[in-house]
């Protein structure tokens, strides 16, 4: 089969060929239709991740398609099922337990063409969704499904530019009735996201103190701050924020010198980590997905042999929603 690999302590992706793997108990085989990419295997394929990555590591957390062959005692999926991953493969359920193994890093990931892997860190695919959208689901649209849980309506959620958690984000909380602000860079972005359902949209370019615009927009400041450039943005969220209001970190992509307490304080905010969520909260996020007949939004769609170009599109863009790799 052929598959991407990375070489000695991270660095960029090759091309390589393996045998298809064979199934032990309890596990099936995935004949992998897509992929997409995170920010996280961007830092792993470029050699930047916080821990070490073995060489010929397969990458990408993020992978759908259908099974091929099941294991002895396989009960909850059976040959011809479409199946996704999920990016926390032990954890099933209840609170975080904490890391564990994951996919791209102490475990082979989906920029293949087969993998085996334990029935329990799969999830059905949505009836509605073709394989390239199901991709995008187990990283990006969980961490917003987390980041944006209790919102309703009347409340306000910020959002931080086009990636694929915020726009997720921006979609699931108008289906909760929320309303949705959020910053970009550029005009064309601002009327995408005007289309999604942001009520306004700030360009953190032209207006660097964007927190106190989405202050003054409000009248009084977002609930929920969904927070993905971390240090290099979280003095412009706690600006952003509302009194008493909560700032989901889910990410940390931009330099900065982080967060000023006393400002912080004064606001009385909360600031919660997301950690992506369990197979239980992808299950039932991908029940509204199906009965809202909701559809990701995919920046394009790579082919498997050009994922080297993949990876370049994601970290130079621009971009808007998702990066997939079809297979």
């Amino acid at each position: 089969m052929r598959t991407f690999q990375v070489v000695a302590g991270g660095g960029p992706v090759a091309p390589a060929t393996r045998q298809v793997p064979t199934p032990s108990a309890g596990e099936v085989l995935v004949r992998v239709k897509a992929s997409s990419i995170n920010a996280r295997d961007l830092l792993i394929v470029s050699g930047r991740y916080s821990i070490e990555v073995p060489p010929g590591r397969i990458p990408l957390s993020d992978g759908a398609g259908v099974v091929e062959a099941v294991g002895d005692g396989v009960s909850r999926f059976r040959v011809g099922d479409r199946v996704v991953s999920t990016f926390h493969p032990t954890w099933l359920y209840g609170r975080f337990p904490e890391w564990g193994e994951l996919h791209g890093t102490q475990r082979d990931g989906w920029l293949t063409e087969y993998l085996a892997v334990g029935e329990q860190s799969l999830v059905a695919v949505p009836e509605h969704l073709s394989f390239e959208e199901a991709a995008t689901l187990p990283c990006a649209a969980l961490t917003a499904w987390s980041a944006v849980s209790g919102v309703g309506p009347g409340d306000a959620l910020l959002v931080q530019g086009s990636g694929g958690v915020s726009v997720f984000a921006l979609q699931f909380a108008r289906l909760a009735g929320a309303r949705v602000l959020a910053t970009t860079s550029s005009d064309e972005k601002a009327r995408r996201l005007g289309t999604l359902g942001a009520s306004d949209v700030v360009n953190y370019v032209s207006t660097p103190e964007w927190g106190a615009r989405v202050q003054a927009l409000t009248g009084g400041g977002a609930d929920r701050v969904v927070e993905i450039g971390g240090a290099g943005t979280l003095a412009q969220s706690i600006d952003a924020v509302a009194h008493g209001g909560q700032i989901a970190l889910v990410g940390n992509l931009a330099s900065g010198s982080g967060m000023d307490v006393t400002r912080f304080f004064r606001r009385a905010a909360t600031l919660r980590s997301i950690s992506v969520g369990s197979r239980s909260d992808f299950e039932r996020m991908n029940k509204v997905i199906g009965r809202h007949r909701l559809r990701p939004v995919i920046d394009r769609v790579v082919p498997f042999e050009q994922a080297p170009e993949a990876f370049a599109h994601f970290e130079k863009g621009p971009r808007f929603g998702k990066v997939v790799i079809g297979h």
